[in-house]
């Protein structure tokens, strides 16, 4: 199975954190993760990290910084996850069949979802740095 590359966003506003719930139907439905998508030929990470925010949530982002990379495999194949750190001028999302819901959470209150596995890297180093 090929590695899949996926790029996700630590976006935040107004100080909490967007997460995404994902879809009833779909692997790993119902938990909780750092929106984002698939990385297609010929884009960056970045792109690709932009792109998927419009697509699932009507959100224009701006990337700010590459936070870290977490790699999983999972019984349907490797996920390498690039987390980046975004920033958004509005918190009205807009919703796409690919999530239940989405929520603005406090930094502090992330630990209460539960996240996929190659997510919980990520979620354990943003509440280290705080």
């Amino acid at each position: 199975m090929a590695l899949k590359k996926v790029a996700a966003g630590i976006i935040r506003h107004q100080g909490k954190i967007l997460i995404a719930q994902r879809k009833r139907g779909k692997s790993l439905e119902f938990l909780w993760e750092f929106p984002g998508g698939k990385l297609e030929e010929g884009e960056t990470l970045e792109q690709c990290l932009q792109r998927e925010l419009i697509e699932e949530l009507n959100l224009p982002i701006t990337v700010k910084a590459y936070f870290m990379r977490s790699t999983y495999t999972y019984e349907f194949g490797t996920i390498e996850l690039n987390a980046f750190f975004a920033d958004c001028e509005k918190e009205d999302l807009s919703f796409h069949p690919d999530h239940e819901e989405a929520r603005w959470v406090a930094l502090e209150d992330l630990q209460r979802y539960d996240f996929p596995p190659a997510d919980q890297p990520i979620l354990q180093a943003l509440l280290k740095k705080g």
